[in-house]
């Protein structure tokens, strides 16, 4: 039984979605969020060929994967979501898709960093009618308890994303080069996302919490949806922790790749057999089993979307130094499976603490100032912080200051710990509210 099917192993009650339009939903938007981490994925993968034919440094790249791609994409977060409250969100999504396939395949043709990082704005334009209306999407084809586990299969998609990234990047670099493989990509969302609007009916809002018929009608103003994050103290932790994490998490999905060939010495062709299955396994692990664990847990109490990403956090800080001081590629890989998968445990309790605490009219929009947290302060600032550390340690220790520029992570992912630690405090009086 795939885990789709266990999430409806009780029979929906009258006039809720059916098994089969929830699990062919969630397929389609899991798809189409694949192809969104593929995207971002592709890059950082094909960085050392790219840097060879266009000449930019460790920062610039820090800038292409992070800060660029993120500030339009938190930009264009918040007003999109409001527009997901209010429209259809299945054809939003559908266009995004399209929109930031485009700019993806119009990577292919640049000729210099500021043309490459130009295109980047634009995917991170598109990319910010995905995520806030998917997660809207799933929470109404899903009640409040099973939301953790829905959402955890729903953000499985960008640990499969880094698979298909790795290892399509590293098969195109030695067979097709770098800019037919940001073409091919973008054809292919190009083509997926008309069948997301096809197969998926936009879902009644509020129906699986039991408020459809007293819901308003119109979406709530966006100052009281931000007025949810400063009145309820989980919520405002949640921020903090996971804007933390998201630091830890991004900077090292982003330089894992470029540590193991550049400082360690892994091949190209050793990425794609080894390295892309093992993120993709150990991330979708983390993401899974953080939402399970909740999922699970929280039918006791609510503090557990709390500790579950803590304890996740603090395990990262010692196996991820563990990973960097190894001598060898194959040492090091074998190391980071742990971390790889501790890293990205605070996802899906976060989301779906944020889906459970907001209004059916405020869900997208709700999601979307979150996730300007995770995309400014985790992959707006994280890779960007490990570039710059990178190149003022690159006199000192040559090909080592990737290794010590990712140890400077360690400090980020202690304080998320304690941050998600302290948010579980004001849980069950939130819940309670």
């Amino acid at each position: 039984m795939t885990k789709a099917a266990v999430l409806d192993a009780r029979a929906a009650p009258l006039g809720q979605p059916s098994a089969l339009r929830r699990n062919t939903a969630l397929a389609m938007l899991f798809l189409i969020g694949t192809v969104n981490f593929v995207d971002r994925q592709l890059l950082s993968v094909l960085v050392e060929p790219i840097r060879a034919d266009l000449h930019f440094t460790d920062t610039q790249f820090g800038l292409l994967t992070g800060l660029a791609f993120a500030l339009f994409y938190a930009a264009m977060g918040v007003p999109v979501a409001m527009i997901a409250d209010r429209w259809q969100r299945v054809k939003l999504i559908g266009i995004a898709c399209v929109v930031w396939s485009a700019f993806t395949a119009a990577c292919g043709l640049v000729g210099n960093f500021w043309q490459l990082a130009l295109m980047r704005f634009g995917v991170g334009s598109g990319e910010a009618g995905g995520t806030a209306p998917s997660l809207s999407v799933i929470a109404d084809l899903y009640p409040p308890d099973r939301r953790p586990l829905a959402i955890g299969l729903f953000t499985c998609n960008g640990p499969f994303g880094v698979f298909v990234g790795a290892a399509f990047g590293a098969w195109a670099a030695a067979h097709i080069g770098w800019r037919n493989a940001f073409l091919l990509i973008g054809l292919v969302g190009i083509v997926v996302a008309p069948l997301l609007i096809w197969t998926v009916p936009e879902p009644a809002r509020g129906r699986m919490d039991g408020a459809e018929g007293d819901m308003p009608d119109t979406a709530l103003p966006v100052r009281q949806t931000l007025a949810l994050f400063v009145h309820r103290r989980s919520l405002r932790m949640v921020m903090i922790g996971s804007g933390l994490a998201a630091f830890v998490s991004y900077g090292m999905l982003n330089w894992i790749p470029a540590f193991l060939m550049r400082t360690q010495g892994m091949p190209l062709a050793a990425m794609a057999t080894w390295f892309a299955p093992a993120a993709g396994v150990t991330f979708a692990i983390g993401i899974l089993g953080g939402g399970w664990l909740v999922s699970q847990a929280a039918r006791r109490s609510p503090r557990a979307y709390g500790w579950v990403p803590a304890l996740a956090s603090l395990v990262t800080v010692p196996s991820f130094a563990a990973a960097l001081l190894a001598g060898s590629w194959q040492v090091s890989l074998a190391l980071l499976l742990l971390p790889m998968a501790a890293c990205t445990a605070y996802v899906a309790p976060a989301l779906a603490l944020v889906q459970n605490l907001a209004p059916p009219r405020a869900r997208a929009t709700a999601a979307a100032v979150l996730m300007l947290m995770f995309n400014i302060v985790g992959l707006g600032l994280g890779p960007l912080f490990v570039g710059i550390v990178s190149d003022e340690l690159k006199t000192l220790h040559g090909a080592d200051s990737l290794r010590w520029a990712l140890m400077a992570l360690l400090p980020f992912a202690l304080a998320a710990g304690f941050a998600q630690l302290a948010m579980t405090r004001h849980l069950e009086r939130d819940f309670r509210a």
